[in-house]
This record gives structure tokens, sequence and C-alpha cells, in this order.
């Protein structure tokens, strides 16, 4: 479904691809985000590092009601906190999606697929 901004000119839609390119771009700038993962079912759920390109393909987007839900399947750095990670990744992007949307954002869930080392 997608999401619709009503304005004095029209109304503006707004798709869930569009809404997790966004998020998953603010996502890895946050400290702690190593990159977005991909579970694989295939190769026995083993998550990979997605590289930038693919980015929507580690963050599923819910619309309803023009309300946004976002799920995060993330690899975060090894060595920080995961709670601390949580948190700022929540509050940097649920600020800047109903920023950038209009829109407003329900629920963030994040799923840590993976530790890496960053070198």
């Amino acid at each position: 479904m997608k999401g619709t901004i009503a304005s004095k000119m029209g109304e503006i839609q707004i798709t869930p691809d569009v809404i997790a390119t966004y998020a998953g771009t603010t996502a890895i700038e946050c400290f702690g985000i190593v990159g977005m993962a991909k579970v694989s079912v295939r190769d026995g759920g083993i998550a990979r590092l997605l590289k930038r390109e693919s980015l929507t393909k580690g963050i599923n987007v819910t619309i309803e009601n023009n309300e946004i839900k976002l799920d995060f399947h993330v690899i975060v750095a090894y060595g920080v906190s995961i709670q601390a990670v949580a948190d700022n990744l929540i509050e940097n992007v649920r600020y800047k999606v109903e920023e950038y949307t209009g829109m407003s954002v329900k629920d963030v869930r994040i799923f840590v697929e993976g530790v890496r080392v960053i070198d």
C-alpha cells in the first residue's frame, strides 16, 4: 500500500520502496551499523551483508492508515552496545522519515542478524 499526502495542489503518493531507500540510507549513517542484512532461507538462514545498492532488501516497509511500520535487518559492529545502537537507529530513522514523508512512523523494529569487526 502506498502512503498518501494531501496538499493544496493535489495528492502525493509515496511507495514503500522510496521510504525503504531513504530509511536504509539513514540507517547506515548511524554509529555502530555495519550494514543491512538479507537472511537467505536457501543458505540455511545465514545473514548476508548487503551492498549499498541493495539496502531495501534488508528493510520491510508497511503502510497502514498513513502510518509507517519499519523492520530493519542489520549487522552491527563488534564491541558496541547493541541497545545504544538500536536506540540511536530508531530515533534517527523515525525523525528523518517523518520529516521526509510527512507521515508518522508508528513502529520501528530491529533484528540484529550478525556482528562484524570493522577494519
